[in-house]
């Protein structure tokens, strides 16, 4: 049995495409190629594999069927490890899985896999102080909604409507943001910014809501994570910025959809992926 026959296989049930069903076909058409899952680990009830872990295995590869939230845990928890991580689309949007694969299914991903058309590689990202965004980031105020999608997926009602009242208020009356150095866009700043790694560097999109209509549509866009349907204007491709809160409060992120606070001046860098990933697609 060859090390391309063997993984280990992370899983989260709370991810968005993580159903019980889609895990099996996963595993069917893992078994009709020849692979063997060998060991499934269900985060966060457990914790997530270490390379020394994997390496005493004698386990090559790590698959993950997650959301880019875990992912990331998983990802940078690796850094350093000699093995190859498989990214799965196992959540919601997928947009790591989409920048190494392509827009396809999990079992897409595994033929391609078994047929041994992978490539490592590391792609670029977006690092500041509290970590390092391979899907995406945000910044600003808006980021608050990122709540409101959790209390969704909870089907917690009340958690909805209280959290989407603090989302509104932060939105329209938080701690706006602008670009610093470089100096890009609006003075007065925007009520969230997104930054989209790839091999160009960091895309950076400043998104407004100046209106109670945009405000709305911005909002909508947010729960589904469709960010560019709201009111934006593109602040440029970046190795390198700074951004600032117009009135010196801390800088709220979310790093691959997970929260984080920053200084009220907060520096981004492009940078490498510290493990390899296989990629599947031509884009790569």
């Amino acid at each position: 049995m060859t090390d391309q026959s063997r993984m280990w296989l992370v899983t989260n049930a709370r991810s968005g495409s993580n159903t019980a069903d889609a895990l099996v076909a996963l595993y069917d058409c893992c078994d009709a190629r020849g692979i063997v899952v060998e060991r499934q680990i269900d985060f966060p009830d457990e914790e997530l594999p270490t390379p020394e872990q994997l390496d005493e295995a004698g386990v090559g590869c790590l698959a993950i069927y997650t959301g880019d939230g875990t992912l990331n845990a998983a990802i940078t928890a690796l850094y350093g490890w000699g093995g190859s991580i498989l990214v799965l689309p196992g959540g919601t949007m997928n947009l790591l899985s989409i920048r190494l694969h392509g827009d396809v299914d999990a079992p897409i991903v595994i033929e391609r896999y078994a047929n041994q058309a992978v490539r490592p590689v590391r792609p670029l990202m977006a690092r500041c102080e509290k970590g390092d965004a391979l899907a995406g980031l945000l910044a600003g105020p808006g980021t608050a909604w990122g709540s409101v999608r959790e209390a969704m997926r909870d089907f917690d009602l009340s958690a909805i409507a209280e959290t989407a009242s603090q989302a509104i208020n932060e939105t329209t009356a938080g701690t706006m943001l602008r670009c610093a150095e470089p100096a890009r866009g609006r003075p007065e700043g925007y009520p969230l910014i997104e930054f989209s790694p790839s091999d160009r560097g960091m895309q950076l999109d400043g998104f407004s809501s100046e209106t109670t209509g945009e405000l709305l549509q911005q909002s909508w866009a947010l729960l589904r994570r469709q960010f560019r349907e709201g009111p934006h204007i593109r602040l440029g491709l970046f190795d390198e910025v700074t951004l600032e809160s117009v009135d010196g409060g801390p800088v709220e992120v979310l790093i691959d959809g997970e929260p984080a606070t920053l200084g009220p001046r907060a520096t981004f860098t492009v940078a490498a992926c510290e493990v390899d990933l296989l990629a599947t697609d031509h884009g790569y």
